[in-house]
């Protein structure tokens, strides 16, 4: 527990005090893998960040072409 029992408030229950240590060991892991996350970003070079976002429109791109099709299909559809 990352409290002394005898510091925690009794009339809050020990439900209370549970969910709270399981959320305080939640927030640690994430602080630490975002930690990492970021780490990480830092390494990336400037030609790997143009390459992709390159990649991202493109991606983006496409989906928007998958999109229009869908899109146009269910209007044809429609009009029969």
């Amino acid at each position: 527990m990352s409290a002394l029992e005898e510091q925690r408030a009794e009339w809050l229950g020990t439900g209370f005090w549970d969910r709270l240590d399981r959320l305080e060991v939640r927030h640690q892991r994430i602080q630490s893998e975002h930690e990492t996350v970021r780490r990480n970003l830092e390494r990336v070079t400037p030609v790997e960040a143009d390459e992709l976002r390159h990649a991202w429109r493109r991606y983006c791109e496409v989906i928007a072409e998958l999109d229009e099709n869908r899109q146009s299909r269910l209007r044809a559809w429609e009009a029969l």
